[in-house]
């Protein structure tokens, strides 16, 4: 199939900044874009051949938005799985799979696969009211503290809690969840793995994250990962067999606990461009959304190799900001060499909102880390006073 300057449309579930981003590669490649979201405003409105405002968990928005395009992806998971499982069956090419979507849609089917799979994860339990969660502290049959996952709808830090007491659950939604073992970790790392439907297989190298301590967010992404060459291909080997048993076609994001032993343990997985692969856009031989295009659309995939050192710094809304937003000192930080700022267009930012990133590229990683620490403490997402 022709998929460049012809009549060929990829539809993308999803408007927000990864379509936008994702959209640069296929305005690169020349290919006709369709994008559903449900705000008028979403980021990859500016740059798509058709904006479809709607509801992505409504089953005739979608299943009528797919029979619009040549093949289908999504930027996020909140997507009407029975509208892609109908689209598949009528023919119509959804990368990744409903099949690969539904097994991680929800965080707890997601660990029941790793279990049975063999895959290895932090010890949990499942409950599907927060009853059943209070009651089994209650009898003490759960050791505490822990972490709390609301298994569905959340992102970037919402639906996690540390649970210390049974008096920390009054302030927990009544909602299915997890209880996840806590893991004394020293590292939290991410590899990212491209597949195609003819079998191709490629990976990023590993990253290391740091997050920020109140909002649970990814506040750096560092790549290389400042970790042993032993650890950084165990992680890997693990990625590699997640992404086989997940039999995905396009990009999957692992991420992975390191722990004080040196154990590897995985978290949770991402079937779409991700946070922990911004970083490739001006670090790597080939981004990961050029790849993820590639993948879906069954072509060569590109060289993961980084060129040199890539830091990635989130720029999140600051606390105390809401409002038409403003970038505070930007000028600042486009005058240091090697750094290059990622505006999402969203116009209004609150408190911890993610609204863009700025990746910094050197020879030398003590240096890239330097400024992306200079980076971090310069600009300013804030808003009109």
């Amino acid at each position: 199939m022709n998929f460049f300057s012809s009549d060929f449309k990829l539809g993308i579930l999803g408007g927000g900044q990864l379509g936008k981003m994702l959209l640069a590669e296929t305005r690169k490649f020349d290919i006709q874009t369709y994008v559903l979201d449900p705000s008028p405003e979403a980021p990859s409105r500016i740059a798509c051949d058709k904006f479809i405002e709607g509801d992505l968990m409504d089953f005739d928005t979608v299943y009528t938005f797919g029979k619009q395009v040549d093949l289908l992806t999504f930027e996020i998971e909140l997507v009407n799985l029975e509208a892609l499982e109908q689209l598949e069956k009528e023919g119509l090419k959804v990368y990744p799979s409903p099949k690969t979507l539904r097994l991680i849609q929800n965080k707890g089917t997601q660990k029941d696969f790793y279990f049975d799979k063999g895959i290895p994860t932090a010890v949990f339990q499942k409950f599907h009211q927060l009853e059943g969660l209070q009651l089994t502290i209650k009898n003490n049959s759960i050791t505490l503290p822990f972490v709390w996952k609301c298994t569905q709808f959340g992102y970037d830090g919402n639906g996690v809690k540390i649970v210390r007491s049974l008096a920390d659950t009054a302030l927990l939604p009544d909602v299915e969840c997890i209880a996840e073992q806590m893991v004394p970790f020293k590292n939290e790392l991410a590899v990212i793995v491209c597949r195609n439907p003819s079998g191709e297989v490629v990976n990023y190298p590993v990253v290391e994250m740091e997050f920020h301590p109140e909002a649970n967010q990814v506040e750096y992404v560092i790549c290389p990962a400042r970790i042993d060459e032993k650890i950084a291909q165990k992680a890997i080997r693990i990625a590699l067999d997640v992404s086989e048993k997940f039999d995905h076609v396009g990009l999957l994001a692992v991420e992975m606990f390191q722990t004080h032993n040196d154990e590897i343990l995985v978290n949770e997985v991402a079937p779409r461009p991700h946070n922990s692969g911004h970083y490739s856009i001006e670090a790597s031989y080939t981004s990961q959304f050029e790849n993820h295009l590639r993948a879906i659309l069954d072509l060569p995939l590109g060289n993961t190799a980084s060129k040199v050192a890539g830091i990635m710094v989130n720029l999140v809304g600051a606390e105390g900001f809401s409002g038409d937003v403003v970038y505070e000192n930007i000028e600042q930080i486009l005058a240091i060499p090697g750094v290059t700022p990622h505006i999402y267009g969203k116009k209004q930012t609150r408190p911890f909102r993610k609204m863009g990133h700025v990746t910094i590229v050197n020879e030398d990683m003590t240096e890239a880390r330097k400024i992306a620490g200079e980076v971090k403490n310069t600009i300013r997402v804030v808003c009109k006073k």
